[in-house]
């Protein structure tokens, strides 16, 4: 066979395409080449192949003494890491007729190889898999650490492989290698929740208010002293969030899988995310990009929870970053191979001090900081930034009694029943719009499911003049009112519901 041919697959992004393995041999001095806009690990591949074959008894190219080309088609579609080792060590043999089947047309092959054959994991198999579903392909195989998430794809014959020489007897029919079986809903990656809002004392209007935020989908600034309790607030807030269902869980499952963050024989994440930068991450960390763009930890976060402590001492280009997911719930990366967009429906929760030193809002302790220090400090966050978050809180410093009440606060599990019942009825109400929760709204759903009566209009009008709102944080006040209701089983924004809103506003808009 002059010619063979196998199907392997490429990520770009979150999603992947089929790609057509090529291989020709031909007279002539000894080469092997690879075409088709390999990347360094890509080329890489003829080493890493011709070893393999060698150490698992197969004849190698060189031993061939004819010329090798591999082609990886499309040709215009940049090829990067190794995933296209165990293809074109496939095609290889197929085309020197040591690998006797023929038929590849409904198989995916993808697999790095090890210099003595084994067969190593590779990063977003579930986007091959479920872009396999979609063409029409059969069987995949894939390295045996991959085989549990690619088998959360049902329809699909998951052939988990270990080495080269396994792959080859299952092709050749000598040694059939029994199908992963399908991974069930409840094969589960848990990660255990020890921060519960029973154990942390006081601060009940800022647990009330980010039952708020967890019922809508909206987003928080916590200010407050040093040690008042703003990250332990924060870390709990996933205790209330309900759990992903399934069509949420593949979509984080694919995008840790692409990252390379899935542990090994990892199922289905159900866990909401919970992604905490340090306040010296880049704008591409945070945003995602790289020469072939990777997901940033706005896209990591995404279903669940993004947490900026020290939120002023971020790169101020960094902050201004998170204004387009923010608004519009993805991120369009553009690089000068093409642009990609990554999902970002996240919920931000921001901390910060209320100066540099911590101690402005504290009564018993001086601020040594000036007035223009703590004007300095306060204004590293914009303006339009502010205006996207929702609730602003003050995180004041607990008191004594209350750290030694042994009364025990409202455990996370009673807090999440009421999270969970405000999400039903937003489930309901936007049955027919392509959007979940409250904070997702446009100005046509506002308009649809936020009316108000006469009173609620004339309190809106007041705070618009008394604290100079823009008309995102009126749309944005509206949004947050309609949370509130939800929480109160109230079909109807009532003037009480406004009031609260308003008053999660920040004293002094910018």
């Amino acid at each position: 066979m002059p010619i063979a041919k196998v199907y392997s697959a490429a990520v770009l992004g979150l999603n992947a395409q089929p790609i057509e393995v090529e291989v020709d041999l031909s007279g002539g001095l000894h080469a092997f080449h690879i075409v088709g806009l390999p990347d360094l690990a890509v080329n890489e591949a003829r080493e890493r192949v011709s070893s393999a074959l060698k150490n698992s008894g197969f004849t190698p190219p060189i031993h061939s003494k004819r010329r090798v080309i591999v082609n990886l088609a499309p040709a215009d579609l940049k090829k990067q890491g190794p995933a296209y080792d165990l293809p074109i060590a496939a095609a290889f043999l197929l085309a020197s007729n040591q690998l006797r089947t023929g038929n590849f047309e409904d198989k995916i092959l993808v697999g790095e190889l090890s210099l003595e054959g084994r067969i190593r994991p590779i990063n977003g198999v579930l986007s091959i898999c479920l872009m396999a579903k979609e063409k029409g392909f059969k069987t995949l195989l894939v390295p045996q650490q991959n085989a549990v998430e690619a088998a959360l794809v049902e329809n699909l014959e998951i052939i988990p492989v270990q080495s080269l020489v396994q792959a080859v007897k299952h092709l050749n029919g000598e040694e059939i290698i029994e199908r992963q079986p399908i991974t069930e809903i409840n094969h589960f990656y848990h990660s255990e929740n020890f921060w519960d809002m029973a154990y942390i004392k006081g601060q009940e209007h800022v647990k009330r208010a980010l039952e708020i935020a967890a019922s809508g989908g909206h987003n928080i600034l916590m200010t407050g002293p040093a040690g008042a309790g703003k990250t332990l607030l924060a870390r709990a807030f996933v205790s209330i969030l309900p759990p992903l269902n399934k069509e949420e869980a593949i979509e984080v499952t694919k995008i840790f899988s692409v990252a390379g963050f899935l542990l090994k024989n990892q199922g289905l994440i159900s866990t909401r995310p919970f992604r905490s930068p340090h306040h010296t991450a880049s704008t591409a960390s945070l945003v995602g990009g790289g020469p072939y763009p990777k997901p940033g930890e706005i896209t990591l976060a995404h279903r669940g929870v993004l947490f900026l402590d020290e939120l002023p001492e971020f790169n101020r280009d960094v902050l201004e970053s998170l204004r387009q997911p923010l608004e519009d719930g993805l991120i369009n990366i553009s690089r000068a191979a093409g642009a990609l967009t990554f999902p970002a429906q996240f919920t931000l929760i921001g901390a910060m001090n209320p100066c540099p030193c911590g101690k402005l809002s504290e009564q018993n302790e001086e601020c040594l900081c000036s007035a223009g220090q703590i004007s300095k400090y306060q204004r590293k966050i914009s303006g339009p930034l502010l205006d996207r978050i929702d609730l602003h809180l003050e995180v004041p410093k607990v008191e004594y009694e209350e750290l030694t009440d042994e009364k025990k606060s409202e455990p996370s599990a009673a807090i999440k029943q009421r999270v969970k019942r405000a999400r039903e009825i937003q489930r309901q109400r936007f049955n027919k719009n392509d959007i979940f929760l409250n904070s997702q709204m446009n100005l046509k759903h506002i308009k649809k499911y936020c009316r108000i009566d006469s009173q609620s209009r004339e309190l809106l009008k007041i705070a618009m003049r008394q604290m100079n709102l823009s008309a995102r944080s009126y749309h944005r006040l509206l949004k947050l009112s309609r949370t509130i209701a939800d929480l109160a089983k109230e079909d109807n924004i009532q003037p009480n519901h406004i009031a609260e809103a308003i008053q999660y506003r920040p004293k002094h808009e910018t």
